[in-house]
């Protein structure tokens, strides 16, 4: 047992880890920690397989909506004709998918950024931003999905989706959400 860092009682974090193995994942950890006094919780999920350096590409519309995507905690997607980007960070979780659910949680963030706006700039940017991604699904539109993972664990599982290597600079660009350490 370890101290809570939000009570700060001592002895009462009680901690749980256990592996599994996940498809399209490989062999993955699961921790859980609770506090038994204030409530306290964080689960996390993290990848322990390294594969090869990937970067995904695939032009989606509404025949390709259902494409199942993988995004794992260290990539970074890109919706690049809407000026959208999300990388991980230290709260990134995994997720599996499809193109419209990645649409969504886009949309969502948006939103979310909406809401927060404080000039009439950033407010029709993303007003213009939440109208193109209803275009992609209502269908009058296409938009290209990038998942570039240096870990390798995510991918777009469809014929038509591009798989290539990420190279050394690419992956130097990368954020991944975790710290790293060089030799």
């Amino acid at each position: 047992m370890a101290d809570c860092p939000v009570c700060n009682i001592k002895g009462c974090l009680e901690v749980k880890t256990k592996t599994e193995i996940i498809p399209y994942f490989g062999e993955i950890m699961e921790s859980t920690v609770k506090c038994q006094e204030c409530g306290f919780k964080h689960s996390d999920t993290i990848c322990l397989e390294i594969k090869e350096p990937v970067k995904y590409s695939l032009s989606v519309d509404k025949n390709k909506i259902n494409v199942r995507v993988v995004k794992s905690q260290s990539a970074t997607i890109t919706i690049p004709e809407l000026g959208l980007k999300v990388e991980p960070g230290p709260q990134s979780q995994s997720y599996i998918s499809n193109v419209e659910g990645v649409i969504k949680r886009f949309e969502n963030a948006v939103k979310t950024a909406l809401s927060w706006a404080e000039d009439d700039e950033s407010r029709k940017n993303a007003v213009r931003i939440l109208e193109e991604i209803d275009e992609v699904k209502n269908g009058e539109n296409s938009v290209t999905i990038i998942i570039e993972d240096p870990f390798g664990h995510s991918l777009i599982e469809d014929k038509d989706a591009i798989k290539t290597v990420l190279s050394e600079d690419e992956i130097k660009n990368l954020e991944t959400g975790f710290i790293t350490f060089d030799k």
